[in-house]
């Protein structure tokens, strides 16, 4: 015991150690960084402080008249900033006539929470602090030295991509922090004995993957392992149980997605017409998998995903409960990086959302589970007394 206690402090230290690096490093950045994206943001955020929450949803740019995007656009050097017609990242919408911004308005959301001028470091700062939090959790969860080395180095991993990858971003803050929770609660879930199973969990846990949409629209696939998984239990079991797990779980989603679901019908006239239009970016999947290669070069993403495939299929060996999050988290890889491997565009973070959601899910089953059963170190010390 007194190892694990070593270990533990150790780790504790460590994690400390780059929160506070990141947050020197994260005093010092700028927003204006020339990403076209960052503008989009804090544009959706200050129309939800200008206009407040209902107002601020409708993103035409006929509601610029301070000058706020402009005046973003001309602090990167953006060529076209007086232009209203070249806006970046904004789209014309046919059934209304207006020109939108085409992201969720999410990130705007979370942004519109922290003063003007001072957004980005506060939210990054505050999601790497809860990171940090869930870390010291699974980390003080470990009753073995194995498990205490596998969450303490998972932990300063996690720590660790709040800058890089997240930084190339705005929207992975956010995500990053709903798949570390909702990672959590789906091992509480699924570790749980069939006898105690709490179905009340899915509730919370699709409102979380719901929420994730609302930041980055790629991120509805992160549910799609989920739907899977109880669709399978359903056409198996066929109970009254089953079909309400579905449906809970369906409804907590769609509920989560309200934000977006809201900001399409007031930007493109329907709640189920998106906001990206004819964005040239947006375009069919490419099932020759040539951007598979951009993927592989990448050694972090890379690690991520070999690492979850290889933990997801290890543990499939284990008892129930974790044998179940092991083949919801090989569900939700396999529809998940079909999908962006077969997507035209590959950036540094497409597939740290999945990778994150399965690792802390695939941690957290193995601790709970460990924690229920009792401490393997402790045992031999108990029978010498």
């Amino acid at each position: 015991m007194k190892n694990i206690r070593t270990i533990k402090v150790a780790f504790a230290v460590l994690f400390l150690a780059v929160l506070v690096g990141h947050f020197w490093t994260m005093s010092r950045w700028s927003e204006a960084r020339g990403v076209y994206d960052d503008i989009c943001y804090l544009r959706q955020a200050h129309l939800f402080q200008r206009f407040g929450l209902a107002g601020g949803f409708d993103t035409d740019l006929s509601r610029d008249d301070d000058g706020h995007l402009k005046a973003k656009l001309r602090e990167i050097g953006y060529a076209d900033w007086a232009d209203s017609t070249a806006a970046p990242c904004h789209n014309r919408m046919p059934a209304t006539g207006k020109v939108v911004i085409q992201y969720p308005p999410g990130v705007g959301l979370v942004l519109a929470l922290f003063p003007p001028g001072h957004q980005v470091v506060p939210m990054y700062m505050l999601a790497t602090i809860v990171v940090f939090g869930f870390a010291l959790f699974a980390l003080s969860l470990a009753r073995s030295t194995s498990t205490a080395l596998m969450a303490g180095t998972f932990g300063c991993l996690a720590i660790y991509l709040m800058v890089n990858p997240a930084k190339a971003s705005y929207s992975m803050a956010p995500t990053v922090v709903v798949c570390t929770l909702a990672g959590c609660l789906t091992a509480r879930w699924l570790a749980s004995m069939p006898s105690q199973s709490r179905i009340e969990l899915l509730v919370p846990i699709g409102f979380l993957l719901g929420l994730t949409v609302d930041f980055r629209l790629a991120d509805l696939f992160l549910a799609s392992g989920y739907g899977l998984f109880l669709l399978v239990a359903f056409l198996i079991e066929r109970t009254t149980s089953r079909f309400l797990q579905g449906a809970l779980f369906g409804i907590a989603l769609l509920f989560g997605m309200t934000p977006t679901i809201v900001s399409y019908a007031v930007n493109a006239g329907s709640p189920f017409a998106s906001t990206y239009g004819n964005n040239p970016d947006v375009r069919p999947l490419d099932f020759s998998f040539t951007v598979v290669r951009d993927y592989l070069a990448d050694p972090l993403q890379t690690l991520l995903i070999v690492v979850g495939i290889a933990s997801s299929v290890y543990l499939l060996r284990q008892a129930n409960g974790v044998r179940r999050v092991a083949q919801l988290g090989i569900a939700n890889l396999a529809i998940n990086l079909a999908f962006f491997f077969t997507y035209p565009i590959a950036t540094p973070y497409y597939t740290i959302p999945i990778a994150l959601l399965t690792l802390w899910s695939l941690l957290f089953a193995v601790l709970f589970q460990e924690t229920a059963e009792g401490a393997p170190d402790a045992a031999p010390r108990a029978k010498a007394r």
